[in-house]
C-alpha cells in the first residue's frame, strides 16, 4: 500500500452516495409518487378501480335514496322506505347480473350482441302500442311489467348498442374494411338513427343525447377520418337544434342554464333550487338526512336531483368524492380499453366507458346549472331500476375485461387458491414426491426455517 508524505497510510474514504437516490429518500412527496406511480401500474389496478369503485357508487346511491325518497314517499301516502327498497331489489338483481356478466367469456358477450339488440327494439315499438306504454312526466317511455313496477327499454338500447356495435366492429377491423368508410358507417349509424328514432318517438330527448355520445365513441375508437366524423357530428347537431327549436319545454330549459331566479311562472324553479341545495350545504354538509329542499321544494330528488341533496347533507366533501370515483371509474375504463389486444374488448369497453362518464357529465352538469335538464339519472348512483340494471351488467362487462388482460390474469391466478385439479396438476409437474403447495406468507417462511424439533 503507498505511503503518504508523513509515512501515514491514506486515508480510506468512502464512496459518495448518488445524489439522486439521496434526495428521492429524503424527500417524502417524492417518495409518495414514486410508490403510487408503482401501485398505479400494477396489472390488477383497473380490475380494484372497477370493482371497488362502483359498488362504493351504488352503495352511496342506496344511502342517498333513502335519505332522498322519505318525504316524497310520505307526500304520496307510501312508507318512508318505499323508493328505498325498490331501488335495494334492483341493486341486488343487478349485483347477480354484473357477477354474471364479469364471469361470462368474451365469445359469449359477443353472442349475445344481436338478441339484446333486438329485444330492445322490440320492447321500445312496444311502448309506443296504446294500452301496453306508459308516459311519465310528459314522456311516454316505459312499460308497466306489473304492481308497481315499470320498465324503460331505451334503458336497455345503450347497452344494445354497445355490444352490437362493437362487435360488428371488431368483425370489420378483422377483415380489415375498417378504411372504408362505407363500411365504417353502415349499419352502424342506419341502425344507431333507428334506436335514436324510437327513443325520439317516446320525448325522451336525454337518452337520445347519451346513445348519440355512444355511437360517436365508438366511431372515435373506429379510427373514423376527422371529415367523415365531423359530417355524423354536423348532422345529429342539426337533428338536435330542430328537435330543441321546436318543443317549448326544451327551449325552457335550454334557457335556465345559469339561471339564479326560477324565473317567469317558475320555470326554472327545479335548476334554481339544485343550486340553493348545492349552496348551502357548505364544506361537509348538513347531515345526512338534514337537507331542506327535499321537503317538497326540489322536484326529483331522489332521482335526477339526487346529487344535489347529496352536496346539500355532505357538503363539497361528499360531491367531490362522487366524482373522484366517477372519474377513477372512467381511468379505469380508459385502461382497459388502451391496453387490449382484442378489437371488440377496446370497443365495447370504450363504449361503456363513454356511455357512464358522458351520463354523469351532464347529470352533474345540469345540477351546476352548466347544462339543460335533460332528464337523465346519475349512473349507479340515482333511483331507478331500468337504469341501475343495464348499467351494472355493463359494469360487468368492464370486470371481465380487466379480467381478461394477461398481466391481470396471472396476477389472479397468483392470488388464488388452487384446490382439485388444479393443486393437483402442480403436484404432478413439480413431481411425484412434491409436497402440497405453500403460500409465500411470513408464517410459511418462519415455520419452514425451524426444526423438526423446536416448538
Amino acid at each position: 500500500m503507498p505511503s503518504s508524505r508523513t509515512g501515514r497510510p491514506p486515508v480510506q474514504r468512502a464512496p459518495k452516495r448518488p445524489v439522486a437516490a439521496r434526495s428521492t429518500r429524503d424527500n417524502p412527496l417524492l417518495t409518495l409518487y414514486v410508490r403510487v406511480r408503482k401501485a398505479w401500474d400494477r396489472p390488477l389496478t383497473a380490475y380494484y378501480l372497477i370493482l371497488g369503485g362502483s359498488l362504493l357508487i351504488t352503495v352511496l346511491g342506496l344511502v342517498m335514496v333513502y335519505s332522498a325518497s322519505q318525504i316524497t314517499a310520505l307526500q304520496l301516502s307510501l312508507p318512508g322506505s318505499y323508493f328505498f327498497r325498490k331501488q335495494f331489489l334492483a341493486a341486488c338483481i343487478g349485483g347477480v347480473l354484473m357477477l354474471v356478466a364479469s364471469r361470462m367469456p368474451v365469445r359469449l358477450h359477443r353472442a349475445l350482441a344481436y338478441p339484446i339488440l333486438a329485444g330492445s327494439v322490440f320492447l321500445m315499438i312496444l311502448v309506443q302500442v296504446p294500452g301496453i306504454g306508459v308516459a311519465v312526466n310528459g314522456n311516454q317511455n316505459w312499460i308497466s311489467v306489473g304492481g308497481p313496477f315499470q320498465l324503460q327499454p331505451s334503458e336497455f338500447g345503450k347497452l344494445a348498442l354497445v355490444l352490437w356495435g362493437a362487435d360488428l366492429l371488431a368483425r370489420k377491423q378483422d377483415k380489415r374494411l375498417l378504411a372504408q368508410w362505407k363500411h365504417m358507417l353502415v349499419p352502424l349509424v342506419p341502425v344507431a338513427f333507428m334506436l335514436l328514432g324510437l327513443i325520439m318517438l317516446g320525448g325522451d330527448m336525454g337518452t337520445a343525447i347519451i346513445l348519440t355520445a355512444i355511437l360517436f365513441g365508438l366511431l372515435w375508437l373506429a379510427g373514423a377520418p376527422t371529415r367523415l366524423f365531423g359530417g355524423v357530428l354536423s348532422i345529429a347537431l342539426t337533428l338536435g337544434f330542430i328537435l330543441i327549436k321546436t318543443s317549448p319545454n326544451r327551449m325552457a330549459r335550454l334557457a335556465c342554464i345559469g339561471a339564479t331566479d326560477p324565473g317567469p311562472n317558475d320555470q326554472c324553479w327545479q335548476a334554481v333550487h339544485g343550486i340553493y341545495a348545492l349552496a348551502s350545504g357548505g364544506l361537509f354538509g348538513s347531515g345526512l338526512g338534514a337537507s331542506v329542499e327535499k321537503w317538497g321544494q326540489l322536484p326529483e330528488a331522489h332521482t335526477d336531483f339526487i346529487f344535489a341533496v347529496t352536496g346539500e347533507e355532505l357538503g363539497l366533501a361528499g360531491t367531490l368524492s362522487v366524482l373522484a370515483l366517477f372519474a377513477a371509474l372512467g381511468y379505469a375504463g380508459i385502461r382497459v380499453a388502451g391496453r387490449t389486444e382484442d378489437p371488440f374488448v377496446r370497443y365495447a369497453a370504450g363504449g361503456v366507458t363513454t356511455w357512464i362518464t358522458a351520463q354523469a357529465v351532464i347529470n352533474v352538469g345540469a345540477v351546476l346549472g352548466l347544462l339543460p335538464i335533460a332528464g337523465v339519472p346519475l349512473p349507479l348512483f340515482s333511483y331507478g331500476g331500468s337504469a341501475l340494471l343495464p348499467t351494472m351488467f355493463a359494469i360487468g362487462l368492464l370486470i371481465a375485461f380487466a379480467r381478461e388482460d394477461p398481466a391481470a390474469r396471472a396476477a389472479l391466478a397468483m392470488r388464488q387458491p388452487r384446490f382439485g385439479r388444479k393443486r393437483a396438476a402442480v403436484r404432478g409437474s413439480a413431481g411425484e414426491n412434491a409436497g402440497p403447495r405453500r403460500w409465500n406468507t411470513m408464517r410459511r417462511r418462519a415455520s419452514a426455517a425451524r426444526s423438526s424439533g423446536e416448538r
